[in-house]
């Protein structure tokens, strides 16, 4: 069954949820293998996560960005937040999240986040957020102030972000970095070869140079990546893309397969196989990252906590030997 995904919200207004998209030709969305379907969420525990989130007036990454993996994450009280609102300043060919000129930053969005996160008492959290190109620093100092709240009203929580790339917002990456992160992620998204068609508003050599400062800011600190497949890429160039990432110095790697949102979205080009993720997660890992996920329903912040204390581990293990 395929599920097309409104562009309008209820009760909101009649504007289109991507506009520089309304013009576009529709294409055709392709039958999902078997081995992508998933169940429909309902589960008591994920009703209970989403009435926290409701009641707190939280945005979700999870819901933005019509994530396959809701049920499962929700039902486990994992969530991912996405700050700073839910309307981006850029248009990717493949992201759901609504696109636009945002609303002003809620100042009390901090505390309300680090209130959730201690009510659903969780061991790690993700924290992301739209772009923000119309801010001077990118919501640096957003993201800060998110980390410093957490630490205060959950200090035994670990946090990562998935950050944008900051572009052309000198000094944002250091305000961040040194709010502390457990981890630090930026997607690279695609190969360079599909930048100009996907993700028309980044920079690929600037996204891989934001990975590399940070550890040049910080060398203990983790790094993370994420990449989609099936856009139409080559199986030479996500090997390039591998050796680029270990060049930066990450230490994390995320691959899975691009679903479509709607007909006006980016085509899926091809559905990868299990078999071919499972020769990525070989290949990446022989290439010397420390933590691999490779499949298709593999989401950046998919499994987020359990792969944090296998990083660590995975660290420990390479300081012993």
């Amino acid at each position: 069954m395929v599920v097309v995904l409104d562009t309008r919200v209820p009760g909101k207004d009649l504007r289109p949820r991507h506009p520089e998209k309304v013009n576009r030709p529709e294409t055709p969305l392709l039958r999902k293998p078997e081995w992508i379907r998933v169940r429909a969420p309902g589960s008591p525990v994920y009703r209970e996560t989403q009435e926290i989130v409701k009641k707190n007036g939280l945005v979700t990454v999870c819901e933005e960005a019509g994530c396959p993996n809701i049920g499962e994450c929700w039902s486990k009280k994992h969530a991912t937040f996405m700050i700073m609102g839910d309307t981006c300043t850029r248009a990717c060919a493949f992201c759901n999240v609504r696109t636009g000129m945002p609303q002003a930053l809620d100042l009390a969005e901090p505390e309300k986040v680090a209130e959730a996160v201690a009510k659903l008492g969780l061991q790690h959290v993700v924290i992301t957020s739209v772009d923000r190109d119309d801010l001077a620093d990118g919501g640096a100092k957003h993201f800060a102030d998110v980390i410093y709240a957490i630490r205060r009203a959950a200090p035994g929580t670990t946090i990562e972000i998935l950050t944008p790339d900051f572009l052309r917002k000198p000094g944002a990456l250091e305000v961040v970095v040194e709010a502390r992160p457990d981890v630090f992620n930026h997607n690279l998204e695609t190969v360079p070869s599909k930048y100009l068609k996907v993700r028309p508003g980044a920079r690929y050599f600037h996204s891989l140079r934001l990975l590399q400062r940070v550890k040049e800011l910080d060398p203990n600190m983790f790094t993370k990546s994420g990449i989609m497949v099936g856009l139409g890429e080559e199986r030479n160039e996500i090997l390039q893309l591998m050796d680029d990432l270990r060049v930066a110095e990450v230490d994390f790697m995320t691959i899975g397969q691009y679903l479509q949102p709607s007909r006006k979205h980016h085509p899926v080009i091809r559905f990868v196989t299990p078999d071919e993720f499972k020769s990525f997660e070989t290949i990446a890992y022989a290439k010397g990252f420390l933590m691999v996920s490779s499949s298709p329903l593999t989401r950046s912040s998919h499994h987020a906590g359990e792969d944090f204390d296998r990083l660590r581990a995975a660290r420990r293990a390479q300081h012993q030997s």
